[in-house]
This record gives C-alpha cells, structure tokens and sequence, in this order.
C-alpha cells in the first residue's frame, strides 16, 4: 500500500476537498513560485550591477561641433584634457578611453549592429576606475571637469544604482508579502476544508470514539489526507511554473549582453522553487491538525 492510498477509517476520499483542494492550492504554489523566482532573479541582477559598478565612474565628453572630420581632432583633444585631470587625480587608479568599436558594442544590445551607428557623432567615453578604500571627492571632480573641459561630465553610477537597489528592495520585500498572503489564505482553505470535512463525517468520528479511538488517531487521519492533498496541488502548481521558468532561462540565453543580460535562476533559487509542493503539503497537514484537534475539543 502506497503513501498515497494509506488505509483510513474515515472515508475521506469521497468528500468534495478531496475534489477541489488541489485544485485551489495549485494556483497558489504557482503564485508562490513565480514571486520566488522573480526575487531571485532580481537579487542576483541587482547583486550583478552593484559588482560591476562599484569602484567605477564615467566621464562622457561630448563631440565638438560641427562636421564629424573636422570635429574629430578638438573632441581627441577634449578627451586627453580629461585624461591628465583624471591621472593628476588622488584616488583615480586607471583612466582608459572607450574606442569607437567599444561605444558600438555598448550600444549594439539596443540599437543593434548597424553602419549608421559609425556615421553618427558619438560622445567620447572614459573608464575610470577608483581606488579601494579612497576618499574621492566624486563631487569636487566633476566640478573641475566640466570647468575644465567643454562638454565633460561626470556619471557616477553608485548614485542611480542605489536608488536602483532601494527600488528592487521594495519589491522583493513586495513578493515576500505576497508569498506570505497567499501562505495564510491557502492555511484557512485547507482549515476550513478539513471542519467541513469533519462535519460531514461526525456521526463515524463519534463512533470511533465510542470504541475508543483517541482523537490524535482522528486529526492524523485528516492531516495525512491533507498532506496529500496538498502535495498533489503543490506538484500542479509547479508545473503550472515550470513553462514560465523555462521561457525566462531561453530569452536568457538569448540575450548576448545589454543591461538585462543576466536573467537565470540561480541555484538556491531553483532550490526554493522546487520544494514549494512539499512546504504547502505540510502547511496543509498542520493546518488540517490544528483544524482537526480545534473541532474534537468541542464534541461532546
């Protein structure tokens, strides 16, 4: 005899929950998994870009006016200006200007690989790299540059990234509430499944208690049928979310680069996903326990 089919003295494979509970908790295993999934992906995209720009800077320089031959000599000028700030600077530990190739290659993701992009008056772009454990003056640097030098500004990436990590903060905190929301409304599904089932079936658990069945015997019945039920909901649900999973870690592969490159699962993730079934079959047990155990304290 399987797990599954375990002999019990009440006949609860007859009730309506054993119809449509799986049913009802699916589609929460399968809210669950896509909210879990997407904070994982979005912590380990906003932990990929925090690593990528801590300790870096860019200076954009502007093209100097007029014809792209004419303007490529004064923009060449402008741009070694700011390279002998950026070395005469405490703090800065390298400075490399961005090629022609490299600023396409930036701009490829988006605008693709076109011809057009070489005919068109690209900004100059410099690399900076700080040094760890300096106090730069990012402040004061970008004041001297863009004096210094006509059409230079400063981007300093740690400002925008912040405000981009406090964002996606949010929503992870978000997807917590909504996980936790969905765990508390599949608990009182299952709560008020297991009294309804119990109402059903009082007249068999008063004469299990004439011949002497203890009421621990009784709850365990409802809360193993519960843990079945509940996996059983809780492997539909996920696969309901295997498919959303699977298109996420294609358009993943897909993408060559850009600032969404890195969308995959990662492992602690995949992890989390995959024993949701087990976790909402054991809330459904406990829960049908405490249900159980709340409703024979009250028969008389």
């Amino acid at each position: 005899m399987s797990f599954f089919d375990r002999r019990s003295d009440l006949p609860l494979k007859g009730d309506a929950t054993s119809r449509y509970l799986p049913w009802l908790i699916a589609p929460m295993v399968f809210l669950s998994a896509v909210a879990l999934a997407a904070t994982f992906i979005l912590n380990g995209l906003i932990g990929r870009w925090d690593r990528d720009v801590s300790g870096t800077l860019t200076v954009e320089v502007a093209t100097a006016p007029g014809a792209a031959a004419e303007a490529a000599e004064p923009t060449r000028q402008r741009v070694e200006q700011v390279l002998k700030i950026l070395e005469a600077t405490p703090g800065v530990a390298a400075a490399r200007a961005l090629s022609q190739e490299q600023l396409i290659a930036l701009m490829a993701p988006w605008l693709g690989t076109s011809d057009v992009l070489k005919d068109l008056p690209l900004p100059a772009l410099i690399d900076v790299t700080v040094k760890q454990d300096t106090d730069l003056d990012i402040d004061a640097l970008s004041v001297r540059i863009s004096q210094s030098v006509p059409g230079a500004s400063l981007d300093d990436h740690r400002r925008w990234l912040d405000r981009l990590i406090g964002l996606s903060r949010s929503i992870e905190w978000l997807a917590v509430g909504i996980v936790t929301l969905i765990g508390l409304v599949t608990a009182a599904t299952v709560y008020y499944a297991t009294r309804t089932g119990m109402a059903i079936h009082r007249e068999v658990i008063e004469v299990l208690h004439v011949i002497g069945a203890p009421d621990s015997y009784i709850a365990d019945q409802f809360a193993h049928r519960a843990f079945v039920l509940g996996l059983k909901g809780g492997i539909l649900g996920l696969l309901l979310t295997l498919p959303i999973l699977g298109g996420i870690a294609f358009g993943a592969h897909k993408m060559q680069g850009g600032f969404l490159a890195d969308l995959s699962l990662p492992l602690v993730g995949v992890v989390a996903v995959l024993v949701l079934p087990v976790i909402s079959a054991l809330l459904a047990m406990l829960t049908a326990r405490m249900a159980a155990y709340g409703a024979l304290a009250r028969m008389p």
